[in-house]
């Protein structure tokens, strides 16, 4: 009897695949949506910090192991690696982020985060998906259930990479560090998506070339000679010679930087003294950059450590200031054969109002790091605004919350099919094994970077 019903349950099961393989791509979303959105809003209510992603990093390991994904844990870190090889052909990866932010939740929703939790530095922080990342897992999650049960549609190796740390910039390199692409099979093509409020939900945005900046992070220490309020004469200042690079260091963008080369340098906090009437011995400063071309970069971080000595030399400081960077990741940089290529492919599968050119952006992503190991790759933009709303915020000159914001919330339905249907039209047009030329791809890449 027991034979009997495993037999009976492996045909219906055998049978659902069949069909699922059959029926229209729309129809093969529909039937994964309930489980995506329920894995949504489960994710939405157990946000994790950086590097801290364990709960979340094993919820989605279990699901795949389920679809029949061979599943390794804990590369990087909380990172997971699930891969599904259909025979010959090349080898694709899809990579999704599992970390939420150091935000309070402020959008209302039913659903919305309470979580607390202490950070690294032992101080109590409410945790957020602030950035998406929960409705970029879904979508990941979606796909891959769509591409298990459907291999008749695609071959070659599917790599789907669960990465931890992205918003503090260290997962990526972390994972490949600990051997993602030795251990692994290296991926051919890269595919990625990020959520935008500045789209609306329904439509994915596509850019040729850039998408994200170089971030830098440097922090300039300045050294000063201490003493009464009441006696500048006999002390050097430090915050004087701060507030003098502070304005100093905008000229670089204004007058060194070529007007067509986005630049950006930022002085986010400086920190100085104990009391109004002291004049301190030292002062920090810290500072983000950002630009595209590596060659602005270099003239950018260069600029700044010069100015800041300069600075400190015109105010007779004895000891010259310290720069650091601290904190870095590239520009990620769409490969524009492969995203003409597959703008085409994205136009078919979701209509072709609904692809739109997604703008370079100042903000950054560690999916750099991949690039630079030599995966040609698309990142790609998905709406995530009511369509309503967005129209109202730019007759206004106004924008909607986004990413990063307490108030960031994506419309779910259609933001969660598009992701999914966008998803898997990509991985199957490029797991055909003859869509696109990947040694043009490639040398296209080291030419363009």
């Amino acid at each position: 009897m027991t034979r009997t019903i495993q037999l009976v349950t492996w045909v219906m099961f055998s049978t659902l695949i069949v069909v699922a393989q059959k029926a229209p791509l729309k129809d093969q979303v529909e039937a994964v949506f309930p489980d995506a959105q329920a894995l949504y809003l489960d994710l939405h209510q157990h946000p994790e910090l950086s590097a801290h992603e364990m709960r979340t990093a094993a919820l989605l390991a279990d699901r795949l192991r389920k679809l029949g994904y061979e599943v390794t844990e804990n590369v990087g870190g909380t990172g997971v690696v699930g891969i599904m090889k259909n025979g010959p052909g090349p080898t694709v990866m899809l990579r999704t982020e599992l970390d939420a932010l150091p935000v309070e939740e402020q959008t209302g929703l039913p659903y919305a985060s309470k979580v607390r939790t202490k950070d690294d530095t032992g101080r109590e922080v409410a945790v957020m998906h602030a950035c998406g990342h929960d409705l970029h897992m879904s979508s990941w999650w979606g796909t891959a259930a769509i591409m298990a049960r459907s291999k008749d549609t695609w071959h070659g190796t599917l790599m789907l990479v669960a990465q931890p740390a992205e918003e503090i910039i260290t997962g990526a390199q972390k994972m490949v560090a600990d051997g993602l692409f030795t251990r692994f099979p290296k991926p051919d093509i890269g595919i990625a998506l990020h959520d935008t409020s500045d789209i609306a939900a329904g439509q994915v945005g596509v850019a040729q070339g850039y998408l994200f900046a170089n971030a830098d992070s440097v922090r300039i220490t300045v050294y000063g000679k201490g003493g009464h309020g009441a006696r500048p004469e006999a002390t050097i200042d430090p915050v004087l010679i701060v507030a003098s690079i502070t304005m100093r260091l905008q000229g670089i963008v204004a007058r060194e930087i070529h007007p067509g080369d986005a630049a950006v340098i930022t002085v986010g906090y400086i920190q100085a003294g104990t009391k109004n009437n002291i004049i301190p011995d030292q002062a920090e400063m810290g500072l983000t950059v950002r630009s595209y071309k590596p060659e602005v970069r270099q003239h950018l971080l260069a600029a700044i450590e010069r100015v800041a000595k300069a600075e400190a030399e015109a105010a007779g400081a004895e000891k010259m200031p310290k720069v650091e960077k601290f904190e870095s990741t590239s520009a990620v940089y769409n490969d524009p054969v492969l995203a003409r290529h597959l703008e085409a492919t994205l136009e078919t599968a979701l209509g072709k109002n609904n692809v739109v050119v997604a703008q370079p952006v100042t903000g950054s992503e560690d999916y750099s790091v991949y690039i630079e190991q030599g995966v040609p790759s698309l990142f790609f933009r998905l709406g995530a605004a009511d369509k309503d709303k967005l129209a109202q915020a730019k007759a206004s000159g106004k924008a909607l919350p986004n990413t990063h914001s307490s108030l960031f919330a994506p419309v779910l339905d259609p933001s969660l099919h598009t992701g999914i249907l966008a998803e898997v039209a990509v991985l199957r047009d490029l797991l055909n094994g003859t869509a696109v030329d990947i040694s043009k791809i490639t040398e296209h890449k080291a030419a363009g970077n």
